[in-house]
């Protein structure tokens, strides 16, 4: 693996962990594709640092566990804005 890519990985998994982002919003902020993002974080950093890998991994988990709720709350705010 190339030295850039994991430099990438480790500082993806270093602001996912800190910040508990989404990978949605992780790939904004470093401007790489969702699907970057999710192979880094599920291939890549286990064989890089597996105790990182465990950490945000707990991260991503909570998100997914998280994200009805969030949608939920995103068509709401919709629907009052449009009603209002």
């Amino acid at each position: 693996m190339k030295d850039y890519i994991e430099e990438r990985v480790m500082e993806v998994a270093k602001y996912i962990i800190e910040s508990k982002a989404t990978i949605r919003k992780t790939a904004k902020v470093f401007g790489v594709s969702k699907s970057t993002i999710h192979k880094d974080m599920t291939e890549r950093l286990p064989q890089i640092n597996p105790q990182i890998a465990e950490l945000a991994k707990g991260v991503l988990e909570l998100n997914k566990a998280e994200r009805h709720i969030r949608g939920g709350k995103a068509t709401k705010m919709k629907y009052k804005a449009i009603e209002g």
